[in-house]
C-alpha cells in the first residue's frame, strides 16, 4: 500500500507541473499575439484632436506627417495645438508651422500656451487661428540667436595646436578652436538676420501688426500672456475650456465633442512594443540636441 500511494503522489505532482507549464505556454501565445496586433484605434467618432508640442522642437517627420494627416481625418473637427516649448531649431520651427497650417486650411485651430511658448513654440502658436495663453505663460522672444563657444585661449595654455585645411576662408567658420575673423562674423551675421526677416514678417502677417506696434514686440524679450495680449500677440486669457468655448461660439463645434490626443508613434509597431520605442526616441532626440557646433546654428531662443 505504501508504494501505491507515494506512485499516486507523484502522478499528482507531475499532473500539476504539465498543468503550471501548459498554462504558461497559452499565456505566452497570448502575449504574443497581442504585441502582433495593431494598436487599436479609437478614432471612430468625431473628436477634437489635441496635438502636444513639448520641449525643443527638432525636425520629427513623423510629427509632422501625423499632424498633416489630420486634415483629411473627417472624424476630427477642430485642433487644439497645447504648446509648452522654449523654441528650438529654424528649420524645424517652420516646417511644423506650415504642417498645422496646412490643417487650418481645413478645420479650426487654436493653439493654447501653457507654461511657455516662446519663439520656434511661439511660431508652433501663430499657426492658429485663436491663441490663447495664462497670464504667467512666458511667449514672444521674437528673434535667432546663435552661440558658439571658442576653445582657443584654453588650448593655448595647454599647449595644443589645430591645423585647418580648408576649401575657401568661410568654409566652416565660426569655428571652435580660432578666434573667428570679421568676414566670419559678418557671414554668419547675415544668416542670422535672414531667418530673423522670416520670422518678423511671419509675426507680421499672422498678427497683422506693422509700425511701432510690430517693433514693439521683435526686440528679443519675452512676455507674459497679460503683457503679450495687451500687445495683439494672443486673443484672449484662458486655457483649453476657454479653447472649447470659442469652438463652440465662432466655429459650432460642441463642445461635449470629446478630445482624442494625436500620438506619431510608428502605426507599424505593435502598441505594446511603441512602449520601449519611447524611452529610445527620447534618448536619439536628446542625442540631436547636443551634436557638435554647427547645430547651433539656427537654434531659436
Amino acid at each position: 500500500m505504501s508504494a501505491t500511494a507515494d506512485q499516486i503522489i507523484e502522478r499528482r505532482k507531475a499532473r500539476r507541473k504539465l498543468a503550471f507549464w501548459r498554462i504558461l505556454a497559452i499565456v505566452a501565445v497570448v502575449v504574443a499575439v497581442i504585441a502582433l496586433l495593431p494598436k487599436p484605434d479609437l478614432a471612430t467618432s468625431d473628436s477634437v484632436a489635441r496635438v502636444s508640442i513639448d520641449g525643443i522642437i527638432l525636425d520629427d517627420p513623423k510629427r509632422d506627417r501625423a499632424i498633416r494627416a489630420l486634415a483629411d481625418d473627417d472624424t476630427v473637427k477642430a485642433v487644439i495645438v497645447r504648446v509648452n516649448s522654449p523654441g528650438g531649431t529654424v528649420s524645424a520651427s517652420e516646417t511644423l508651422y506650415l504642417a498645422l497650417r496646412h490643417v487650418a486650411d481645413e478645420k479650426p485651430v487654436v493653439a493654447v500656451m501653457s507654461e511657455y511658448a516662446a519663439s520656434g513654440g511661439y511660431i508652433a502658436a501663430i499657426s492658429a487661428d485663436h491663441i490663447l495663453a495664462r497670464g504667467n505663460t512666458l511667449t514672444g522672444s521674437i528673434g535667432v540667436v546663435a552661440e558658439v563657444p571658442n576653445i582657443a585661449g584654453l588650448m593655448e595654455m595647454l599647449g595644443v595646436e589645430v591645423t585647418r585645411i580648408k576649401s575657401a576662408p568661410l568654409k566652416a567658420e565660426p569655428a571652435i578652436t580660432a578666434p573667428p575673423s570679421p568676414e566670419a562674423l559678418l557671414a554668419q551675421e547675415a544668416l542670422i538676420n535672414d531667418m530673423f526677416v522670416w520670422f518678423r514678417d511671419l509675426v507680421a502677417e499672422r498678427r497683422e501688426l506693422s509700425g511701432s506696434a510690430l517693433a514693439g514686440v521683435i526686440d528679443g524679450r519675452a512676455f507674459t500672456g497679460r503683457q503679450a495680449l495687451d500687445r495683439g500677440l494672443i486673443d484672449a486669457l484662458g486655457g483649453e475650456d476657454a479653447a472649447r468655448t470659442w469652438l463652440a461660439d465662432e466655429r459650432e463645434i460642441d463642445a461635449g465633442t470629446p478630445i482624442r490626443d494625436v500620438s506619431w508613434k510608428d502605426p507599424d509597431t505593435p502598441w505594446p512594443l511603441a512602449l520601449i520605442g519611447d524611452a529610445a526616441a527620447s534618448l536619439t532626440d536628446a542625442d540631436r540636441f547636443f551634436s557638435p557646433v554647427p547645430r547651433l546654428y539656427t537654434i531659436i531662443q
